[in-house]
């Protein structure tokens, strides 16, 4: 068995030496279907799941910019990577910001062992018809319920599933009796776990995102996570900020690609001014244009990062709408640039570059699947209204959330 790395710096040495090995079949899978489940299970093994799982817990604690620019590092590698890994470390962060200290120190000492959680949260529209999807949950009627013997079990459909298939748990989002709303810790390989690979896509293919069906699948003990506004603060701008990175990975990949293919050309157009492809000033004004939009998608990544991390430590609900606010302009800005970038490339390579076998075509499927997530179209507005009117956005993972003192008053007010 490989020995785990004691250090970051050991580990990055081992993350970077697995993202090479997932590049090279990156564009094969994506025509195959194959899933990475090896290559993603050495990556645990490695130690990524703990990046952000604080020392105190054997874990890397790294910074927000420190985990995202690896997760732009995977996206160069292969887009499908830090999707999978987006539930995890959504989960991580509300692990570190958990106010039950029993729970946060049992779930972050069980990844920094080198556990991996999964995502169920969303469920689909059709299987929900009629109903309203609002909030950062949507509609949810997936139950948790009391067996017979007395253990709480939850039975339900979950759509969007993504990572599940790699996890050894899975966080979803469930409603009790009463109709309130929370999340739950499952485990991912229970037989009353039934993961199906449908997921049809036209980008991030091997992802995982299908359908994953509960049957009287018991919570976990110490199962219960997120109850308190305080353990989700920050979560939207978190995970609109992973996409960002991947989107960051994504654009690199463009870039790199095209390059190669610019340098393997041997001949441009009847109408270029040289037959020399790396000495066509138009073909290089191509890669030109792409690095300055790799260079824009990368630079807004880093400052919404940042934002996020500022928002951490204040603690002020102020900065965390700003947060929120600054990674839904970069998200704006980023998708137009990758999107542009991943559709001229192939004005560098000629129709060669058209052909399935030149894998340059999944970047822009997996741009625009990403960007489809978490809709680009309502945030200008947002950031407008912000602007003109102060009214803060509101977070969808705040609902039927109390904060912790407020339960804590209402604990004492029961008692009395």
């Amino acid at each position: 068995m490989t020995t785990r790395p004691d250090t970051l710096d050991a580990a990055l040495i081992r993350f970077r030496s697995i993202f090479g090995e997932l590049a090279k079949g990156a564009g094969e899978r994506d025509l195959s279907g194959e899933h990475p489940y090896e290559l993603v299970q050495e990556l645990a093994d490695a130690g990524f799941g703990k990046l952000r799982v604080p020392r105190e817990y054997g874990g890397f604690d790294v910074d927000l910019p420190t985990l995202f620019a690896l997760l732009a590092e995977a996206g160069q590698a292969d887009a499908n990577v830090p999707q999978i890994w987006r539930g995890h470390f959504t989960t991580t962060e509300i692990l570190r910001l958990e106010t039950d200290s029993e729970v946060r120190g049992y779930w972050l000492t069980t990844v920094a062992g080198g556990a991996v959680f999964g995502n169920a949260q969303s469920e689909p529209a059709d299987r929900v018809a009629g109903l309203d999807s609002g909030g950062g949950w949507g509609t949810i009627t997936t139950r948790v319920r009391r067996s017979d013997a007395g253990e709480r079990v939850v039975s339900g459909t979950k759509f969007y599933s993504t990572g599940s298939r790699f996890a050894d748990y899975i966080r979803a989002a469930v409603v009790d009796g009463d109709g309130h709303r929370e999340f739950v810790v499952l485990p991912a390989r229970h037989q009353g776990v039934e993961h199906v690979d449908d997921w049809d896509g036209v980008g991030q293919r091997q992802t995982g995102s299908g359908t994953t069906i509960f049957t009287d699948v018991p919570v976990e003990s110490n199962g219960e996570i997120g109850r308190y506004t305080e353990s989700l603060r920050g979560l939207d701008s978190f995970v609109q900020i992973v996409h960002l990175a991947n989107l960051v990975g994504i654009a690199r990949s463009v870039l790199a690609e095209t390059i190669d293919i610019v340098r393997n050309r041997t001949r441009t157009s009847r109408h270029a001014l040289t037959q020399d492809a790396v000495a066509d000033p138009d073909v290089l004004s191509v890669v030109g244009t792409l690095y300055s939009r790799a260079l824009t998608a990368e630079t807004l990544l880093g400052h919404a990062a940042r934002r996020l991390d500022e928002a951490h430590a204040t603690g002020d609900e102020a900065v965390y709408s700003d947060a929120y606010i600054q990674a839904s302009a970069a998200q704006v800005a980023v998708i137009d640039a990758v999107l542009a970038a991943s559709s001229d490339a192939f004005n560098a390579g000629g129709s060669s570059t058209a052909r399935r076998r030149a894998h340059l075509d999944r970047h822009w499927r997996n741009a625009r699947t990403l960007a489809s997530h978490n809709p680009v179209i309502y945030k200008p507005r947002v950031i407008g209204d912000y602007y003109v009117s102060g009214n803060a956005p509101v977070s969808g993972y705040y609902a039927d959330r109390p904060s912790a003192a407020n339960a804590a008053d209402q604990s004492e007010r029961v008692q009395l």
